[in-house]
């Protein structure tokens, strides 16, 4: 009698909330990446929800997509990557409310098993897929030649869109290798497809691989509902590191992986999420560093004035 109550109080509650709730739009800078799968774990166990937040989910191949879906207003809140933060600099209504993700564990570097491409040594000059111009993954092969001592051209950077079409090039060959999600390249090796010639993790500790952004419009209209997905974001997160057997069922629907799969990326990614969404003074410089060297902006920009920490979690 006693759970029955309780359970019918709690479904009162949660109908309560959603009839309150508001809605915010939020786009991902990725389809089927574990990165940005918190937004679906977050919205499928009411999370978001019980602050008072409904959730509507697009996905946009690459940061530069995003973006435009930001200014076009589109979306409210944009889920993409530290190097993206260069496009407030050139224009883009928008600023990064919290460090999603910090090394960028998320990442690997995919060539065919021909053996065409042995190591990495053979991919100087070669094209190599990534999303967009301008994104985290074209940044990440750019710093790969760089500390191989190529300079940031070593590699031709082949701007593709998504991982299904970055590995589909990559197949057909009309790139030598791509930079996709660790759950496509686990994929891409299981079919026999290709092999993973490199895992980024290990590139760089010092760094915001991924940003939360928001539209200046959705700041100045709307700063309670940015605090309350913000406040949803993190329980989620501390969900996800709690509930690990939910958040691999659930990432592996959105993903397209088996179990086995999403509990090695689960395994692999889960250290690289910010619990707190505060943005670290080295990590910002070395992202301040890489927009002059991938001649993204001129000069190396005041990242404070990139960025708006006011709507984190107190």
């Amino acid at each position: 009698m006693i759970r029955t109550l309780a359970l019918t109080l709690a479904g009162a509650l949660v109908a309560a909330s959603s009839a309150t709730a508001e809605t915010l739009r939020v786009g991902k800078a990725g389809r089927d990446a574990f990165s940005f799968v918190p937004t679906d774990i977050g919205a499928q166990t009411g999370l978001f929800k019980k602050h008072g937040i409904d959730v509507t989910i697009s996905s946009f191949g690459g940061d530069a997509r995003v973006q435009q879906a930001m200014t076009a207003d589109g979306i409210d809140i944009g889920l993409g990557s530290g190097p993206g933060l260069a496009f407030v600099v050139k224009g883009s209504p928008v600023k990064g409310i919290a460090a999603m993700a910090d090394s960028p564990l998320t990442f690997a570097l995919v060539v065919r098993n021909d053996d065409s491409i042995k190591t990495l040594d053979d991919l100087k000059g070669k094209k190599v897929g990534v999303s967009t111009v301008g994104s985290v993954t074209g940044w990440l092969v750019g710093e790969t030649a760089r500390q191989k001592g190529w300079g940031y051209d070593g590699m031709e950077l082949t701007p593709v869109g998504d991982d299904a079409s970055r590995v589909a090039a990559v197949k057909t060959k009309s790139i030598d290798g791509a930079v996709v999600n660790l759950a496509v390249a686990f994929n891409f090796v299981e079919r026999g497809d290709g092999r993973v010639l490199l895992l980024f993790g290990d590139l760089l500790k010092d760094f915001h691989v991924h940003v939360i952004f928001a539209t200046d419009k959705a700041i100045a209209t709307r700063p309670e509902a940015l605090r309350k997905f913000l406040a949803g974001w993190f329980e989620t997160i501390a969900f996800m590191r709690k509930e690990k057997a939910k958040t691999i069922e659930i990432a592996g629907h959105v993903m397209g992986t088996d179990e086995p799969t999403t509990a090695r990326i689960y395994d692999a990614m889960m250290p690289m999420f910010n619990d707190d969404g505060r943005f670290k003074p080295k990590a910002l410089a070395v992202l301040s560093r890489s927009y002059v060297d991938m001649k993204t902006l001129p000069a190396e920009p005041d990242m404070r004035k990139l960025i708006n920490e006011s709507f984190l979690p107190k």
